[in-house]
């Protein structure tokens, strides 16, 4: 029988994500779990598994398409399954007319979708193939606009992510006059080009390309032209849009954000865009070019924006979505929320550097980079056990105190896209080695967006490393509604008095840590902050305690 399949919710409050690349073709045949694509979110690169075994009977999305969860992407052919109250229409719906059907229709369906955190479990598949491409939604909607392989693409962002500037550098850096020239193409060219006219902070993001297709200025035929186009004028700006895939795909081919066609339409409170919205965009915005048009072919002038900066420009705007944009919420959320205290304090951490100079061969040879973290790990969840409180958390709607008896440790991370924090779960019962490679797999992860949503939450309490870049001292944010945060600063030499076993003082040079420790003070009062700091500074000063956790 067939079995419809609707792209499941990835991650935490994920409304779509782009569909990068099948994995599958019709024809071919899966086991359950198995992942038949990857889809791409605002939080990471996850695959998608297959919730049965059967044979692939149709992909219903092409790849680069940008999909509501819970509409369907694939279908399978299972043997011995019963059909459904709804299977035969679902069956008829595979042409592209059937495909319009409202997304109501499609979010009835209560089945499971199958397990999102189904990837990234194991080390060995979480390894990325060398051919596959990491760029955002963004990049990669800009390679399309330009027509641009991004396999053939070399990324300068880390782990080898496309940029943006390096889609502009393939694109040979068209400039603005070149723009322009190109204005006299076929009217379904010049609405691919007028994609993103319509306002500089759309959730596509502008680039050179479209500078000199916002007219700011133009004459008397040219403005009279604009005021029969409402469309141009009142173009939307939102962060995301409902509509069915086959309205994506009229907007793709007119070559329109489907983020900035107004509408008055919802569905489950979201915008909702009609093909009839899109065709209707579409035809003012090829209007209100042709007006650029004439008015660029009069030698008159026509303002410019952009993610590039013109001759003499001294500013420009960029969208503020995505990582970056989730990034802030919970930044001011935290901030907001929480009344900060940070404590700062450094550690004679002499003896911790000879011990990992010790183990990094042992560790090397079972093919494991063994870093100070792990160290850091085992003596922050040693002080966690002396004080509680530092591992609870507020629970604000029924004003409790939860105070947590497992040991998840986030740890932040650097990426190119924003900070992210992998976590660590159950901590306590891991040694150095198991902590180390887990922690170098969900770190390296996070950098190539491979993480799932999964590997992101449930953190008790974050460390952050601030000494790889040379910091020595911070004021953390706590990742809310954790309790605190710990930043650890560069290892320097400095002189220290040091006291021998005669009681005979000396200054000597020795490797010291700073400490940063921020905590919620509704919950932790200072005095316990600063024993909590203690206590971690004792296991690292003396590393051969850690032996007893």
């Amino acid at each position: 029988m067939v079995r419809e399949f609707e792209l499941p919710d990835v991650g935490e409050g994920v409304a779509e994500g782009e569909l990068v690349s099948w994995l599958v073709e019709p024809g071919d045949a899966v086991t359950e779990d198995q992942p038949v694509a990857e889809v791409e979110t605002d939080k990471a690169l996850v695959e998608v598994p297959a919730p049965v075994d059967g044979t692939v009977r149709e992909l219903h999305v092409e790849a680069g398409e940008v999909v509501p969860v819970g509409t369907v992407i694939i279908s399978f052919d299972v043997e011995g399954e019963a059909p459904r109250a709804s299977e035969n229409a679902n069956d008829d719906a595979v042409s592209e007319g059937a495909t319009e059907q409202p997304e109501s229709e499609q979010a009835s369906t209560s089945e499971p979708a199958g397990d999102p955190g189904a990837t990234g479990e194991d080390a060995e598949d979480a390894a990325p193939p060398d051919d596959r491409v990491f760029a955002p939604p963004r990049v990669r909607r800009m390679a399309r606009e330009r027509g641009i392989d991004l396999s053939s693409v070399r990324g300068s962002g880390p782990g080898g992510r496309i940029t943006a500037d390096d889609v502009r550098a393939a694109a040979g850096g068209e400039s603005a006059g070149e723009t322009a020239g190109s204005q006299s193409q076929s009217a379904g060219a010049t609405a691919g080009e007028a994609a993103s006219e319509t306002a500089d902070s759309t959730a596509t993001g502008t680039t050179g390309e479209t500078a000199t297709e916002s007219a700011a200025t133009a004459t008397a035929d040219s403005s009279a032209r604009r005021h029969e186009t409402p469309g141009q004028v009142n173009s939307a700006d939102r962060d995301k849009t409902l509509a069915a895939p086959a309205t994506r795909r009229i907007a793709q081919e007119e070559g329109v954000d489907i983020d900035a066609i107004p509408t008055d339409e919802e569905r489950d409170g979201e915008a909702f865009v009609t093909p009839e919205a899109v065709r209707e965009y579409a035809a003012a915005q090829r209007q209100a070019q042709e007006a650029d048009r004439e008015s660029l072919e009069a030698g008159e002038p026509v303002g410019t924006t952009g993610a590039d900066f013109a001759e003499g420009e001294r500013e420009r705007r960029e969208p503020f979505t995505g990582v970056r944009k989730t990034i802030a919420d919970a930044m001011v959320e935290s901030k907001y929320s929480a009344p900060h205290v940070t404590h700062h304090d450094e550690v004679d951490v002499t003896e911790l550097v000879a011990a990992r100079e010790d183990l990094k061969p042992r560790a090397e040879e079972r093919g494991i980079r063994l870093t100070y973290m792990p160290f850091i790990m085992k003596a922050v969840i040693a002080a966690l056990h002396e004080y509680p409180e530092m591992n609870a958390v507020i629970d604000e709607a029924s004003e409790e105190i939860v105070y947590r008896d497992y040991y998840n440790i986030g740890v932040a991370t650097a990426t190119d896209v924003g900070l992210m924090v992998p976590v660590i779960e159950d901590a306590d019962r891991k040694g150095l080695l198991q902590l180390s490679s887990e922690m170098n797999e969900v770190v390296q992860k996070a950098r190539d967006r491979t993480i799932s949503p999964d590997e992101l939450r449930g953190s008790t309490f974050t460390i952050t490393n601030i000494g790889g870049i040379g910091g020595e001292y911070a004021t953390p944010i706590i990742n809310y509604p954790e309790a605190g945060i710990l930043a650890i600063g560069e290892i320097k030499r400095k002189p220290r008095v040091v006291t021998d076993e005669d009681g005979t003082e000396s200054i000597e040079p020795r490797s010291v840590m700073t400490l940063s420790l921020s905590f919620d003070h509704r919950l932790i009062d200072g005095a316990v902050g600063a024993q909590f700091t203690n206590t971690v500074m004792e296991y690292l000063e003396n590393p051969h305690l850690l032996l007893l956790e």
